[in-house]
């Protein structure tokens, strides 16, 4: 379904410009706000809406009240900890060195990118993909403006490079060991976020099983190691071969592939 820009409810000429340029960049069409809720936009004009305000984007798919905006998310709480010397399950079945070379095939809102990004450090590489056009707008914009006190979490943030395209076409581009880890998490399965920003996540992006082409091109690209996060009932880890990691206490493990 298309997408229309426009503004928030309250805005002015600088937001107003900056929402143009937007539609633009994205060519995509502006509609002036004139007072109408997003509900009334939608119907009018059979899109999805993106707003632009001064604070953030907001994604409002169609036939929802609910906006999708980008937030560091889980990523936050789970940096502090890290900070102070706790263990991140994450970061250990990834097992990043500092330099580094990371992608994220299942971008979403880069929770996961993030601490990978703090791993690797400023000699580091983080890409990661996002099929929908969209979300990937919303996420790399965030990404690139959002403002917290944590510089570490704010310079992690800064430092991953969002791509537009299907995983499995970005990894055939790509030359074998080209990365040293090669990530997925697959929303399709049952759900295991329940915030509301996760919820419209899920409505509004792209979501496909992982297939043999996807596990067989990861392997090639990654220079070390595959790492999948799905369901603890997921059968992907017994199909796929991963070691599965298996935590009594989660609903969600990872499975690693040594390469």
């Amino acid at each position: 379904m298309k997408t229309v820009i426009t503004t928030a409810g309250r805005t002015n000429d600088l937001f107003i410009q900056k929402a143009k340029e937007i539609a633009s960049e994205l060519t995509l069409s502006y509609v002036n706000r004139q007072k109408k809720s997003t509900q009334k936009l939608q119907q009018e004009q059979q899109s999805n809406v993106l707003v632009v305000s001064k604070e953030r984007l907001e994604l409002y798919v169609y036939g929802s009240t609910t906006p999708f905006f980008f937030h560091p998310n889980s990523a936050s709480f789970r940096m502090k900890r890290i900070l102070n010397g706790e263990k991140d399950l994450l970061l250990e079945a990834l097992d990043l060195q500092k330099g580094d070379r990371f992608l994220d095939t299942t971008a979403g809102l880069c929770s996961d990118s993030i601490l990978a990004s703090y791993a690797v450090g400023e000699n580091g590489v983080v890409d990661a993909c996002e099929k929908d056009a969209m979300i990937a707008y919303v996420v790399g914009h965030g990404l690139e403006v959002y403002e917290t006190e944590s510089m570490e979490l704010q310079e992690s943030m800064r430092r991953i490079h969002v791509i537009h395209q299907d995983a499995v076409d970005y990894l055939k581009r790509m030359d074998a060991n080209s990365y040293d880890v090669v990530y997925m998490d697959p929303m399709f399965e049952e759900v295991i976020e329940e915030s509301s920003n996760f919820r419209t996540l899920r409505a509004a992006g792209v979501h496909e099983s992982l297939s043999d082409e996807w596990i067989e091109e990861a392997k090639r690209v990654a220079k070390r190691r595959v790492v999948l996060k799905a369901h603890f009932r997921s059968p992907m880890f017994e199909k796929y071969k991963f070691q599965q990691l298996t935590r009594l206490t989660s609903k969600f493990h990872y499975g690693i592939i040594d390469i």
